[in-house]
């Protein structure tokens, strides 16, 4: 299995930054747009167009208020398996976002670490306008 991990510290508070992410049906207005195109919400999940054409339905597994976490799972041909989380947490004046994605077969590991490097730069370049870190 390959287990993907990125991180970004955020110039925007833990409470904005999470205000965003946990807004599952504007990834492509509030939190990586260009990344993502299109979000369309279904019972449960989303479907979810990416600036590269691949279209994904993500199922929600949780929202997690309390510890600022939003997990989901992909549910693909492509892959037997993909389970993935978001989760902010403070970080000095501003905020750290975790990206964490574990997938089988190993060998689909380069493509979604590839997708989520994108993605980790476009949701930073976005929610870094939401605040300025003190000097």
């Amino acid at each position: 299995m390959a287990s993907i991990y990125k991180d970004a510290s955020i110039a925007a508070s833990p409470e904005a930054v999470w205000d965003v992410v946990r807004d599952v049906g504007a990834v492509h207005t509030r939190f990586a747009p260009g990344f993502v195109i299109d979000v369309a919400l279904e019972d449960g999940a989303r479907m979810v167009t990416f600036g590269n054409g691949l279209v994904a339905r993500e199922v929600f597994v949780t929202v997690d208020e309390a510890n600022r976490r939003l997990v989901y799972s992909v549910r693909s041909e492509r892959m037997d398996h993909h389970n993935a989380s978001f989760q902010v947490f403070p970080d000095g004046s501003g905020s750290r976002l975790v990206w964490i994605a574990d997938v089988l077969p190993e060998a689909a590991g380069a493509t979604v670490d590839q997708m989520m490097q994108a993605g980790i730069e476009a949701a930073k370049a976005c929610l870094d306008k939401l605040g300025v870190r003190a000097a």
